[in-house]
């Protein structure tokens, strides 16, 4: 068996699973925005640093409400997200420089949402060989950012 040493994601594969939406949280209490890689803030969304990216800078936009669907959300609220979908890309290509970006909404279970029950959309930032020998032939995905690091960074 091959192995990839990388000791700093032992906190990711030890975290307890929730109970709650990881969506849900306080519109109003940002104490905890660091710990739990809050990026930005806006009246009806927020966005977050994926704890399990498929990318470095995977980042999610979710709606501050526990909506399943885009055609829950009212129209304010449909603006506000795609608004804050549109600064962090910004964000992210200023400070990363990505080639490209994987943009989507995984609806429903069977759509492969991890969280089915309230509506997120996925910014994964691409580059020209960011899929390389690593996935394809150990099935293995390198991320060479810590989260830390890249929450500093994209928090700037």
């Amino acid at each position: 068996m091959n192995k990839l040493w990388a000791p700093w994601r032992k906190e990711y594969i030890s975290v307890k699973k929730k109970k709650t939406c990881i969506f849900c949280i306080d519109k109003k209490k940002r104490s905890r925005d660091a710990e739990r890689y809050i990026l930005k803030r806006t009246p009806h969304s927020f966005s977050v640093l994926n704890r399990y990216p498929y990318n470095n800078a995977h980042v999610l936009a979710a709606p501050y409400r526990h909506v399943s669907t885009l055609e829950s959300l009212s129209e304010k609220e449909l603006l506000d997200i795609m608004t804050l979908v549109n600064y962090t890309k910004k964000k992210i290509d200023r400070f990363l420089k990505p080639a490209g970006y994987n943009i989507g909404i995984n609806v429903g279970k069977v759509a492969g949402a991890g969280f089915p029950g309230h509506v997120h959309i996925h910014l994964v930032p691409r580059w020209d060989g960011d899929t390389n020998f690593m996935p394809v032939i150990s099935n293995t995905k390198v991320v060479s950012y810590s989260l830390k690091d890249m929450w500093k960074l994209l928090r700037g």
